[in-house]
């Protein structure tokens, strides 16, 4: 069997004397769509940060393709192909939907390519295409979530984090950022997504960990996840 895509061995976090992350090990394959969950402060944005090169590791290995990025500045992990779309979407809001999406692709040169990845961005979402030329900041926050996702399929990642995609939006919204979620598992992108909303996340994803205190508690395939008492107790509200 191929290696791992990423791989965490044994990877610390700490934030002056406070320990975000503690021993953590996971891994992520090629094709596979991975959940982390947990509750605020369980040390699911940090694991990303870490990856992305945004905090240093205090201890342990994260491994790209069996590299080490230890010593990997935070500009390069996106030319390796790791895309991270970040919590709170970050969009430029006096800026179009297009131009928002332009800036995704910053680092490419390819013209055609670009011009293919906007029109597969806009068939992706819609909404985005009949919005075009509005600015981001007008967008509603179900919108401005999928120009953020939109965003950073635009830099053609290998592998895309997302960091709680579904905060703030209402059921439906949920619904459909998932479905999109999904959509692109099954067309082959490999893609780590952290979720407090532990239902939804599992629908969808092959495997997962959970999270509690920068520490793992629980990792299995997600249908087991699903059933799992403990998991549905703290998380999906049933026991």
């Amino acid at each position: 069997m191929e290696g791992p895509l990423l791989k965490l061995e044994n990877l610390g976090v700490r934030y002056a004397s406070v320990s975000a992350l503690e021993g953590l090990d996971l891994e992520v394959h090629s094709g596979e769509l991975v959940s982390l969950l947990g509750s605020n402060g369980a040390g699911k944005s940090t694991t990303l940060r870490a990856i992305s090169r945004l905090v240093g590791a205090t201890s342990g290995r994260i491994l790209w393709r069996g590299a080490n990025l230890d010593h990997t500045p935070a500009h390069r992990t996106l030319r390796l192909g790791i895309g991270h779309c970040p919590e709170g979407r970050r969009l430029l809001g006096r800026q179009t939907v297009a131009r928002n999406l332009e800036l995704g692709a910053y680092l490419r040169r390819d013209q055609e390519g670009i011009r293919q990845d906007l029109e597969r961005c806009y068939q992706l979402f819609p909404r985005l295409a009949e919005r075009r030329q509005q600015l981001a900041g007008a967008l509603s926050g179900g919108e401005q979530q999928m120009l953020a996702i939109a965003r950073s399929l635009m830099g053609r990642p290998t592998l895309l984090m997302l960091d709680e995609p579904s905060l703030g939006l209402a059921p439906r919204l949920v619904a459909e950022v998932m479905a999109v979620l999904a959509d692109l598992h099954q067309q082959g992108q490999t893609i780590l997504l952290v979720e407090q909303n532990a239902q939804a996340a599992l629908e969808i994803a092959d495997r997962g960990y959970v999270l509690e205190a920068g520490r793992r508690t629980l990792e299995g395939r997600a249908s087991e996840l699903l059933g799992n008492p403990a998991l549905r107790a703290a998380y999906l509200g049933t026991a």
